[in-house]
């Protein structure tokens, strides 16, 4: 029934952004017609946190989740080095109880979250390992 999930990044200036996600980040696109770009992400996972009620999204006329996108990756510390050699913006590196976070500026002026998760994560991580037996 369900084969996977959409998510919508709202931006000052989404072209900058949809630039910033298909040249900086890698992501491939798919053209959904007139240009409208619609980027494969990696694997994702959910998690729901809870909520007082201030953390109010509006989608149209209806009060939908709200949410916040954190990239995971194997080493943060790396995945900032290089990208600070394509002129991209991070916060200082911090420690949580769930990983070593940052946040990345986009050419918008918002932000998005990147961490190397410490606790186990839903989603199969790629591995250049090979498994004993297979090419």
């Amino acid at each position: 029934m369900i084969f996977g999930a959409h998510v919508l990044l709202y931006s000052r200036d989404a072209d900058a952004d949809r630039e910033f996600f298909r040249e900086v980040l890698g992501f491939s696109p798919v053209d959904a017609g007139g240009g409208w770009l619609i980027f494969t992400l990696p694997p994702a996972e959910l998690a729901v946190h809870p909520d007082d009620g201030a953390f109010v999204q509006k989608h149209g006329r209806h009060a939908v989740a709200g949410a916040v996108l954190y990239l995971m990756c194997d080493d943060v510390a790396a995945t900032v080095a290089e990208l600070r050699t394509k002129k991209v913006r991070c916060s200082p590196l911090a420690k949580a109880r769930w990983g070593r976070h940052c946040l990345v500026k986009l050419p918008s002026g918002l932000s998005i979250g990147l961490y190397q998760p410490s606790h186990p994560v839903a989603v199969a991580r790629k591995s250049s390992r090979k498994t004993p037996g297979r090419p």
